[in-house]
C-alpha cells in the first residue's frame, strides 16, 4: 500500500468534510450559506431565502429493517429532513426521494415507506414533487432532499449567539438512544433462540422505542417563534447528541460553553431503561442524538418572556467567553471539560 493512501476512518468524518469544503468551485451570488449549516441558504429575487437540506440512509449502516417498519423509516427520514429547515428558523415546503432498490424487496415493502413519507409530510405541509428510482445489487438506500423557505429577518444560523445567552433544549434528550438499545436487545434475544413465532416485548418500552422508530421534528417550537416574533440568536437540532451541538454552535459562535448536568431533559422512561442496561443514562443524553430535538440561544431576559407562551424547553446553560472552553458542572459540583466527557 502507498504512503500516500490515508484511510478515511483515520481522519473521521468530520475532517473529511472540512477537506471537500475546502475545494474551490464555482459561487454564485446567490448563494448566502453553503457548507457548515444544518441547511445551505439562497437568496431569491423577492427579498426571501430557500433552504436545501438532503440526508441519505443506507440499510444496514443507518437502519436495519429487522426492527425498523418500512412505514415508520419513510416517517423518520422526512422529520430528520424537515429538522433541519426548522433548525434554520424556517418552513419546510417540498422534497425530493430518491431509492436505490434491490430485487429483494417487495412492492408492499415499497409502499409502506412511502405511507410514511406521505404520513410526515402531511403532518408538516411537505409535498412529495419528485425524486429517482434505482436498481441496486446490495442494500436499500434512501434520499432525501427538503426545501424550506424563510425570511431575512427570521433565518438562524449555528453562528449568532452572544455570550451570556442561555442555551435551550425542548423536549428530552437520550430517548432515541434507549430505544435503540431496547431494539438490539430484542433483535439478539430473536436471533439467539432463532424462533420466529418469538414476538419482542415492547409493552414497557413504547415510549422510547416510539423516539428511536418515529421521532417527530419540532414544528411547534417554529410556529411559537413565529407567533411572539422570537427569533434565537442561533440553533441547531439534535441529531448527535447534546456535546456535539452545544459544540457546532460554540464553535460558529466564536464562544465557549459550560452546561450543568443537573439540568438535562432526561425522560424518566429513558432513565428506566438506562438502569435495567447498567448504563450511565446522562451519556445517552450527551452523546446519543436522533431525538430531533431543537437547541437554541435567548438573551436571558427574552428566556423569562418566551417560557410564558412555550413551556417545553429548560435551560442547560450559557455561552461564554471562548478562552472558558467547554465545560460542564457535575451533578457533584465538579467542573469538567468536554474532553474529559468523551
Amino acid at each position: 500500500m502507498s504512503d500516500s493512501f490515508q484511510t478515511i476512518q483515520s481522519i473521521g468524518s468530520k475532517a473529511l468534510l472540512e477537506k471537500i469544503a475546502g475545494f474551490e468551485s464555482y459561487k454564485n451570488e446567490h448563494v448566502v450559506q453553503s457548507i457548515g449549516d444544518d441547511a445551505a441558504v439562497l437568496s431569491e429575487n423577492d427579498g426571501s431565502l430557500t433552504l436545501l437540506t438532503s440526508d441519505t440512509y443506507v440499510e444496514g449502516v443507518d437502519f436495519d429493517p429487522t426492527y425498523t417498519p418500512f412505514h415508520h423509516l419513510g416517517y423518520k427520514i422526512v422529520s430528520a429532513g424537515i429538522s433541519d429547515i426548522y433548525a434554520m428558523n424556517g418552513n419546510p415546503e417540498a422534497m425530493l426521494i430518491n431509492l436505490a432498490v434491490p430485487n429483494r424487496m417487495s412492492v408492499q415493502m415499497i409502499e409502506d415507506l412511502y405511507k410514511g413519507i406521505n404520513a410526515a409530510g402531511s403532518n408538516h405541509n411537505v409535498e412529495v414533487v419528485g425524486g429517482d428510482l434505482k436498481a441496486n445489487h446490495a442494500n436499500l438506500v434512501v434520499s432525501i432532499s427538503v426545501y424550506g423557505r424563510v425570511s431575512e429577518e427570521k433565518i438562524t444560523y449555528r453562528k449568532g449567539a452572544k455570550e451570556g445567552d442561555a442555551i435551550c433544549v425542548t423536549g428530552d434528550v437520550g430517548g432515541a438512544l434507549a430505544g435503540l438499545r431496547i431494539l438490539m436487545r430484542e433483535k439478539k434475544y430473536w436471533e439467539e433462540h432463532g424462533d420466529e413465532s418469538v414476538q419482542p416485548e415492547l409493552g414497557d418500552y413504547q415510549f422510547v422505542v416510539k423516539q428511536q422508530l418515529v421521532p417527530e421534528a419540532r414544528r411547534d417550537l417554529i410556529q411559537v417563534l413565529e407567533d411572539q416574533k422570537v427569533v434565537p440568536s442561533s440553533m441547531i437540532d439534535v441529531t448527535k447528541g447534546l456535546v456535539s451541538e452545544v459544540s457546532a454552535l460554540s464553535d460558529a459562535s466564536k464562544l465557549g460553553a459550560y452546561i450543568y448536568q443537573a439540568a438535562l431533559p432526561i425522560a424518566i422512561e429513558t432513565r428506566q431503561v438506562a438502569d435495567e442496561m447498567e448504563e450511565d443514562v446522562d451519556r445517552y443524553a450527551l452523546f446519543g442524538g436522533e431525538d430531533l430535538e431543537l437547541m437554541f440561544t435567548l438573551p436571558e431576559n427574552k428566556v423569562e418572556e418566551f417560557v410564558k407562551h412555550f413551556t417545553d424547553f429548560v435551560v442547560i446553560g450559557r455561552m461564554v467567553p471562548k478562552e472558558e472552553g467547554m465545560k460542564m458542572q457535575t451533578a457533584e459540583g465538579d467542573v469538567v471539560s468536554f474532553d474529559e466527557l468523551s
